[in-house]
């Protein structure tokens, strides 16, 4: 029954007798949610009636103070009295008001027991509220009865309880199959890696699983290598291939190795492949460990398989006049990319004349564009630049320089067998800078070493390098620095941060001070929360290039976690920076930390991108070029073709090289755009009245779009396992930077991702050929390659005419046109039945083409080329001679296969390094007439 009023009763609470208290708060409870209101009026002789420690309705007083507290939408109050009423508040009850309470309950819980935990004090940790806890633990509880598991897993993640987690973890693998359990396992370490910001729990929680994964009886192996990729840990990874020895799983232990080296830090695979010697395991599991037998199998796909457009090479050579700096290296630079990994060098072979008007820089970059060429040749590498390395015939100190940080380029991440011959040269010459020949050759060197050691933590190159540093010398102490961060990615090393950022206060070299900043942000690659306090130090500084550091330092340290702390920090930097440098280049960090969120980007950057600020708009094209490679996202393109035709040079060139490494590897039936994007590149190289800074943007756009041969696309996460590409991250953080030095262009080419499937026979490690099952082949193939048209007319000049003439010649088309229409209606009968046949002929042909879509199933060749959007179609047929050891999930990269008739014959493709090895007859005998001379370059 409806009351009017809720006075009488709120008089009520003015008496004396107890039972008509009761009485009262028992129908205020009633009326409460509909004369809140007025009742809000005695809040506080209800408070009081809580506050009479002998009252016996004390407990119904709390519930209905906590009723008005959240009716007046005061929650921290209302949860606050919810909790004071004990078992009055009814946590089962179906209304909104309790879902509300507990809601803001569990919020506030995870709010107190996160601020506990990062405080590292154990004492705090009893701060939070005993009955705030239990109705926490209540709610996770009755997810679990409720088999909401994830749910459950995320909130007690969230709130930093490891012991509930563990929990519900265990339960699941005693209770359910280890199939439903791994799935649970698989999602709080997606979670764990993906949300969790606090670093040590982060660690606490995957070692927590590790043992949790290799305690079970039928352990999943492969969700054991991504937590030991994750924790980057060398004695975990050993423990997990002994188990695997233990188990006789040679095939599995093949597959989880080719795995940690496409996802694996050097100074994990280093760890464990020494770990592993000194245990004598197999020779097989060593050598794939040490990456040589991938980078074979990539080179070999991408040699065997190119399709360089050399025509549209060779045009925008023509176009661009080589004896300016910028033209020469944007087509060395763009040539590199195209022929990536191929270790195809026919156009540097076939282009000698055009190469020799490089100059200076211009020869170190063209030099080390053979590096991006030869990138993964392990076995030749050293062996391809030797006509150019120092003590070669070679005297040019850019070739030599080049050279070495071409070499670094080949061996990036496995340099363990040329990081020596690198450091020889730095500690031949550290003693010797301030000579420009000497500065040349150690910039090349430091490059290279950098490359090379790149995350394996080595302290004596970091040594190395800072002793050339400590010389003060801007060319060559400039690459000592990014090579210190390099070698140092992602450690978090206290003695090299200390060094590096002392320095960079210390020295008056600008260009070294960049090379620092960029180096302490490699440092703290992937640290998130444990670099906070270098990132508040470098963005407080008033150097400028230090601020310029501590947006990248945010972009590496939080790259791909979508950290809503890092994007409003870089957003304020954005607009409020005093320096467009600093700016710019937190736009560009935006792209970083948003890679996983990457169709948000456009949405962030739109306003950006229309920015009064050129250098703004400028980083907004990076930024949707970092976070879009390869994702082809048409609310992306939409942002960036406008800014194609801005009236800044740098913010065309920007945004075509953006727009090339969004469509990298779309067809024209995949994307309309693909087309028209090619085009505009095109005209930008060819049209003369181009500013050279937009010239170069589309020259080097047209490398990216045709990429490694047209066989490699930017992919910036492992679906394997689940984890970043580093070094494709990092090669896109060092490409930034060709802003202040266009060698470093190079640094791309460690984002180029093969795609291909490349299936591997477990029992000889060899390459069979077979077949795999795909639809919808038409749309996956190469884009038409460019042609010049053979019958281009040649511009006529217009001619005098006098008016005269011109009255003439108007009289007589108008007789020619009245005699023609009368021939027309002559032939108009004779033409009508050609006319239907010609509509006929259309309709049939639109049939063929309407045909050529639908998908129809084929084969695809084992190591053929497989698009990202084509691999989710792939599949094995379980009762093919060759299947998979992992159940196949349409990812791409090396394949460890089962094969069912081992005694039978089988065709293998033969491999880059294998065709070198094997015994080929004497060669006829020669006369080399004229040595090359490569000093040309």
């Amino acid at each position: 029954m409806s009351t009017a009023t809720a006075a009488p009763l709120l008089a009520l609470l003015k008496e004396n007798d107890d039972n008509v208290k009761s009485y009262a708060l028992q129908s205020i409870n009633g009326v409460v949610d509909e004369l809140w209101s007025e009742i809000s009026n005695g809040i506080t002789e209800i408070e009081a009636l809580y506050d009479d420690g002998t009252s016996p309705d004390r407990l119904m007083a709390a519930l209905i103070a906590s009723k008005i507290y959240y009716n007046l939408a005061e929650y921290e109050s209302a949860v606050k009295f919810a909790l004071l009423a004990e078992d009055r508040f009814d946590i089962d009850e179906k209304s909104q008001y309790v879902e509300t309470i507990v809601s803001h309950s569990i919020e506030m819980y995870i709010k107190k027991s996160t601020e506990a935990y990062e405080s590292n004090n154990s004492s705090q940790r009893g701060e939070v509220d005993p009955k705030l806890k239990n109705i926490f633990e209540r709610m996770i509880k009755k997810c679990v009865v409720a088999t909401e598991y994830k749910l459950a897993l995320g909130i007690a993640l969230e709130a930093y309880r490891l012991d509930l987690v563990n929990d519900i973890l265990e339960s699941r693998i005693a209770n359910d199959t280890e199939s439903n359990a791994i799935k649970l396992i698989n999602y709080v370490l997606t979670a764990t890696t993906t949300v969790i910001i606090h670093s040590r729990f982060r660690e606490t929680i995957l070692k927590s699983l590790f043992e949790m994964l290799t305690s079970m009886k039928s352990p999943d192996y492969f969700t054991i290598s991504k937590v030991v990729v994750n924790l980057n840990d060398a004695k975990l990874a050993v423990q997990l291939f002994e188990k695997l020895n233990t188990h006789d799983n040679l095939e599995i232990s093949y597959q989880i190795a080719f795995d940690l080296v496409s996802a694996g830090s050097q100074e994990l695979l280093d760890g464990l492949v020494s770990d592993l010697t000194a245990k004598n395991y197999d020779v097989k599991l060593l050598e794939i460990l040490s990456g040589l037998p991938s980078c074979d199998f990539y080179n070999t796909f991408l040699l065997n398989n190119k399709n360089i457009d050399t025509g549209l090479l060779n045009k925008s050579k023509s176009s661009l006049d080589g004896k300016f700096s910028l033209f020469h290296t944007a087509v060395s630079v763009s040539n590199g990319f195209m022929h990536a990994g191929t270790t195809d060098n026919t156009f540097i072979r076939t282009n000698l004349t055009w190469l020799g008007k490089a100059q200076n820089w211009a020869k170190f970059t063209a030099t080390a564009s053979l590096g991006v060429i030869h990138r993964g040749n392990l076995s030749d590498g050293k062996k391809v630049m030797a006509p150019y390395l120092p003590g070669s015939r070679s005297t040019s100190r850019y070739i030599k320089g080049g050279s070495l940080y071409g070499l670094g380029l080949i061996y990036a991440g496995f340099g363990r067998d040329i990081t020596d011959y690198l450091q020889s040269h730095i500690v031949e010459n550290s003693a010797a800078t301030g000579d420009e020949d000497v500065d040349v050759l150690l910039h090349g060197a430091c490059l290279g070493v950098g490359l090379a050691a790149m995350g394996s933590a080595s302290s004596d190159i970091y040594e190395c390098l800072k002793e050339v540093l400590y010389n003060d010398s801007a060319v060559s102490g400039e690459a000592a620095a990014m090579g210190m961060g390099l070698t140092m990615l992602g450690t978090g090393n206290d003695s090299a941060t200390h060094d590096m950022f002392t320095y960079a206060n210390e020295t008056k070299h600008g260009n070294i001070t960049r090379g620092l900043a960029i180096g302490l942000a490699l440092v703290n690659y992937g640290r998130q929360d444990l670099a906070d306090m270098l990132i508040s130090d470098m963005l407080a500084n008033d150097d400028k290039l230090l601020r310029y550091g501590g947006a990248f330092t945010i972009a590496l340290a939080y790259v791909g976690t979508g950290n809503n702390k890092a994007v409003k920090k870089l957003l304020h930097i954005a607009v409020s920076d005093s320096n467009d440098d600093v700016r710019r280049a937190a736009v560009i960090a935006l792209g970083f930390v948003l890679i996983r969120d990457y169709t948000t980007v456009p949405r962030i950057v739109e306003l950006l991108s229309k920015s009064h600020n050129a250098h703004v708009r400028c980083g907004t094209a990076f930024a949707l070029g970092i976070a879009c490679a390869g994702k082809a996202l048409p609310s992306a393109i939409e942002v960036l073709e406008p800014l194609t035709k801005d009236p800044v040079d740098f913010v065309r060139q920007a945004a075509m090289i953006a727009l090339a490494m969004t469509l990298i590897q779309q067809t024209e039936k995949l994307n309309s755009k693909v087309k028209e994007v090619n085009q505009n590149f095109l005209n930008v190289v060819t049209n003369k009245h181009q500013e050279g800074l937009a010239k170069f943007g589309a020259c080097i756009a047209q490398g990216i779009m045709n990429a490694g041969g047209r066989n490699v696309t930017i992919h910036l996460g492992n679906p394997d396992m689940g984890t970043l590409d580093t070094k494709a991250i990092v090669g896109l953080a060092m490409f930034s930077q060709f802003w202040y030095w266009f060698p470093l262009a190079h640094f791309l080419s460690l984002s180029f991702t093969p795609t291909t499937v490349i299936g591997v026979r477990g029992s000889d490690l060899n390459i069979p050929k077979f077949e795999l099952n795909c639809p919808a082949k038409d749309i996956f193939g190469y884009p038409k390659m460019y042609e010049e048209a053979a019958d281009k007319e040649v511009e006529k000049v217009a001619t005098a005419v006098l008016s005269t003439t011109a009255r003439a010649k108007a009289r007589g088309k108008k007789s020619k046109k009245e005699k023609d229409s009368s021939v027309s209606e002559k032939s108009k009968t004779l033409a009508e039945p050609q006319a239907v046949d010609q509509d006929s002929g259309k309709e049939k042909e639109d049939d063929e083409n309407k045909s050529k879509y639908v998908a129809k199933s084929f084969k695809v060749k084992n190591m053929s080329r497989v698009l990202p959007q084509q691999a989710r179609y792939l599949s094995f047929n379980k009762d093919d001679r060759f299947t998979p050891i992992r159940k196949y999930k349409g990812t791409m990269g090396v394949i460890i296969l089962s094969d069912k008739k081992p005694t039978e014959p089988i065709e293998i493709i033969e491999t880059v390094r294998q065709s070198k090895e094997i015994s080929a007859p004497l060669p006829t005998p020669f006369i080399v007439k004229d040595v090359l001379d490569y000093e040309e370059l």
